[in-house]
């Protein structure tokens, strides 16, 4: 069992994409520069999260510059990116997408937001399948030292979704999310704490800073989770980095303590992927 350092970049996000995109890697360079060796980035850290907007500034694999940063990055600093998400185009469809590239600029994995926004929330309506489409495939990463299930904000309030990369041996869930000020404060906290306690993994959310201008403000506060549901380190609303160390014994510990995995009565109930 071995230890990694984790950090999460909360980040401001502006219209200016190539703002965007420069910011992104200056804070993966300060984030680097503290230790880590797999950072994560926010939910659509390079457009502003607005519905409308996400065709504008959708890009292709892998000639987006947003994903060309993203491998050059990884591969200079020599580190695991999880690279939040971005609209990303193939073809007719724009997907909700994050690439994580690993220590030599390779892309590692890529995950599709499966479950789509679509709420009408007092004084917050939004549809993101007015302009996007739902991902089909279970994203589990091996990034060396670990194993990373990847799931999208949304994706994380369907436990199925999060027992099934347990299943498959994932140590971390890494949430790029965008949480916004109705279910930030009354379940950010509680839905990430759970998916730990639920699967004994360690949980990080990225979300990006909080702008009380925007159309969609976001609630902020990334955190990260240990297996045990303690809260081992969490961001207030502005940008800012947190580290973290991810100790794999952990997981084993809580494990024996607690064996949930281990006592599912799978002859009564199972879950399965199609």
């Amino acid at each position: 069992m071995g230890k990694c350092k984790l950090a999460v970049c909360q980040i401001n996000v502006t219209a200016d994409k190539r703002f965007n995109i420069n910011n992104a890697r200056d804070v993966v360079f300060r984030a680097a520069s503290q230790g880590a060796q797999i950072v994560l980035l926010p939910e659509m850290f390079n457009c502003p999260y607005e519905t409308s907007l996400f065709p504008d500034y959708a890009e292709s694999y892998p000639d987006g510059e947003t994903v060309q940063m993203l491998s050059r990055v990884a591969a200079e600093l020599g580190i695991v990116l999880v690279g939040g998400s971005i609209p990303e185009r193939d073809g007719d469809i724009v997907y909700n997408t994050c690439f994580v590239f690993g220590q030599q600029g390779g892309l590692l994995g890529r995950h599709r937001k499966m479950h789509l926004f679509d709420v009408d929330l007092p004084d917050l309506n939004v549809q993101e399948s007015s302009t996007l489409g739902p991902g089909r495939d279970f994203t589990v990463v091996d990034a060396g030292i670990c194993k990373i299930g990847v799931m999208i904000c949304f994706d994380v309030r369907f436990p199925e979704l999060a027992r099934l990369l347990a299943l498959a041996g994932v140590d971390m869930l890494l949430i790029p999310a965008a949480f916004n000020m109705v279910t930030g404060p009354a379940h950010w906290d509680l839905t990430m704490r759970m998916r730990a306690v639920d699967n004994q993994v360690y949980v990080a959310a990225a979300s990006p800073a909080r702008d009380e201008q925007a159309e969609y403000v976001t609630y902020g506060h990334s955190m990260v989770v240990d297996p045990w549901g303690t809260v081992v380190a969490q961001a207030g609303t502005g940008e800012e980095i947190i580290v973290a160390e991810v100790n794999l014994e952990t997981i084993r510990e809580v494990r024996e303590r607690l064996p949930l995995l281990a006592q599912r009565r799978t002859d009564l109930y199972d879950l399965c992927k199609k």
